[in-house]
């Protein structure tokens, strides 16, 4: 009966505890959603023109970036037609290389359209971010250790990449010239930004990357030389040589293709080698570029034929040798006689070892 009192006179208070509570969560509630609703009203107009500058900048930085590209190929193509249309005309013929001039284009067409993405999208990003008012201070210096850190990693990447870059803008070389690249010679067949492409003289593809070569010899720009060295006897007439020679060179620059590929005349330069039984003449001319190795075949072969017309003889090949033709003595490879190989001689018994006493029984 107590614990009923007890709880009929708890209730009351419990009741008006509730009551006196309910009242103050609901004032927190609404006062919190009023300042929400003011905070919100009064950030609203920061927040439309943050979005419309991050909408802004972001078309802004698409649209440039294809106007720049767009124009990047643009001007790409028109060199291309431009060389294209210079390839049919003879001068352009000897001049300009369509397929090198294009592949060229094309690269350095990648790399600026590259180089104008990274740099149009990149400070796109770097707006927007300042937009939202947040610090690039930390985000730069991570960029920077993270750049130093993959430059170390990949420097022979960035190695061959530079080298393509340079090379492709300094034009060193192209698609169809002969080239000398220290670690392997041949004919470019492709100019790329890493690798470059190689036939050889046996057939073999090299590939070369941009950043291991250290020299280049371009043998297929400007002109090139055709040097052949003449051996005739040295009790030939040299003045009717050097006339029967220098003939020859004409009549060969009259004749096609040799006519083209011959720039100036052929020159007899005199005399390279002088021995006792023979005399070396040189003979140089200047060629189209990359052509030297076919004329100096056509020059030996009419220089040669010309010399026999002539009656003037070539250097003579070495005598051989009559002791090294003779047949080898058969007994040269044996041993001199020896008294050890006699079983019965006193030197031979002497050699033997002394057989041991025998006892008597």
């Amino acid at each position: 009966m107590y614990w009923s009192a007890s709880s009929a006179a708890a209730a009351p208070l419990r009741t008006a505890a509730a009551g006196s509570t309910a009242p103050t969560s609901l004032d927190e509630a609404t006062q919190k959603a009023t300042n929400a609703a003011g905070w919100v009203q009064a950030n609203w107009g920061t927040w439309l023109t943050s979005a419309l500058q991050i909408v802004l900048i972001l078309v802004i930085a698409v649209v440039l970036r294809h106007v720049i590209r767009r124009t990047i190929t643009k001007l790409i193509e028109r060199m291309n037609r431009t060389a294209a249309a210079a390839q049919g005309t003879a001068l352009g013929g000897l001049l300009v290389n369509a397929e090198r001039r294009r592949q060229r284009s094309e690269a350095i067409g990648s790399v600026l359209r590259s180089v104008a993405s990274f740099v149009i999208m990149g400070t796109a990003a770097l707006t927007v971010l300042s937009v939202l008012q947040i610090n690039l201070a930390p985000l730069l210096a991570s960029a920077g250790v993270a750049g130093v850190a993959i430059g170390f990693g990949a420097r022979n990447l960035v190695t061959d990449f530079l080298s393509g870059v340079f090379m492709i803008l300094e034009d060193q070389y192209g698609v169809g010239d002969e080239i000398d690249a220290g670690v392997a010679t041949g004919t470019v067949i492709e100019v790329g930004l890493r690798v470059t492409k190689l036939r050889g003289a046996n057939g073999a593809i090299w590939y070369i990357r941009n950043g291991e070569v250290k020299r280049i010899g371009n043998l297929s720009q400007g002109w090139s030389t055709a040097s052949v060295d003449v051996l005739i006897a040295a009790d030939q007439d040299l003045e009717r040589a050097r006339t029967v020679i220098t003939d020859a060179g004409e009549e060969m620059s009259k004749a096609e293709p040799w006519n083209e590929q011959l720039w100036e005349p052929v020159e007899v330069l005199g005399l390279r080698e002088v021995s006792l039984e023979t005399v070396t003449i040189g003979v140089t001319a200047k060629t189209m570029p990359g052509k030297s190795a076919g004329v100096e075949r056509e020059l030996r072969w009419r220089i040669k034929q010309a010399l026999d017309a002539a009656g003037i003889h070539l250097a003579p090949r070495p005598a051989a040798d009559e002791e090294a033709a003779a047949p080898a003595d058969p007994t040269a490879g044996m041993t001199a006689p020896s008294a050890l190989g006699n079983p019965t001689s006193p030197q031979s018994q002497r050699s033997n070892p002394i057989p041991p006493p025998q006892l008597e029984k």
